[in-house]
């Protein structure tokens, strides 16, 4: 069963810094850090750090819109809610299991570290 959302739509604000103070319904950009934060969206108030990378989230800006990849799993929270960020609205997704979640972080870390080797690889010889 998906989870009920305060907030389905985001609007978003391109940022050097993150402001101390997040307002919940709002998507933080900052490209200097390369990251994405906002409040929960289903109103808990936790903070989401999504970093952009090429193996974490990726930020799509089409000149009116965000949209961040892959969903937002917030497995650690209480509330443990699970969403996607499309063009500024907010979709809740289904909850995932105990299995499901260790399976994704065990791709997520197996993506980070054929990532950091190839990049290792890439690397002239000094």
């Amino acid at each position: 069963m998906k989870q009920k959302l305060k907030h389905k739509e985001l609007a978003f604000e391109f940022v050097e810094n993150v402001p101390e103070n997040l307002n919940e319904g709002i998507l933080y950009i900052s490209t200097k850090y390369a990251s994405a934060i906002h409040r929960c969206c289903c109103g808990c108030g936790n903070e989401v750090v999504t970093p952009l990378s090429p193996v974490g989230w990726s930020l799509i800006f089409d000149g009116d819109t965000v949209s961040l990849e892959p969903s937002i799993g917030n497995w650690n929270f209480t509330c443990r809610s699970h969403y996607w960020i499309t063009r500024n609205k907010v979709r809740a997704a289904a909850p995932w299991s105990e299995n499901k979640i260790e399976a994704g972080r065990a791709r997520e870390n197996a993506a980070m570290q054929r990532y950091f080797n190839q990049k290792a690889d890439e690397e002239p010889a000094n």
